[in-house]
């Protein structure tokens, strides 16, 4: 049996081909930038569900259309993380939870980053 792939791992992947340019993509430049190893019509549904999701943006380019970000990959994770945690009921124990999971680098970003913020009001 096949084995699937963790949900939203395809618009992640075509998110990163994305990032990764410079100018907006057609739906072929982001099947060859992922290896061709996707149908063209599997590309162009992923993109429009992130057109709809308004994670990306469309304009017409000859009988098609083009796609680029609307958001950085640190935008959206940020963003993902801030919906996550109003959606919690112990927001305080979701923090909690969420900072002993980090390792030591990102422990020390994240105090860096405070350290920071306070400075700054």
């Amino acid at each position: 049996m096949a084995r699937r792939r963790e949900m939203g791992s395809l618009e992640s992947e075509v998110l990163m081909c994305l990032w990764a340019s410079d100018d907006p993509l057609s739906p072929a430049e982001v099947r060859a930038a992922m290896g061709d190893r996707l149908a063209y019509t599997t590309v162009m549904t992923v993109l429009t569900r992130l057109w709809r999701k308004q994670l990306v943006e469309r304009e017409a380019h000859g009988r098609g259309f083009v796609y680029r970000p609307l958001m950085s990959e640190a935008e959206l994770a940020a963003t993902r993380m801030h919906t996550d945690l109003r959606r919690s009921t112990d927001q305080e124990g979701a923090l909690a939870q969420f900072v002993q999971g980090l390792s030591k680098d990102e422990a020390k970003a994240l105090r860096r980053l405070i350290g920071d913020e306070g400075s700054r009001r």
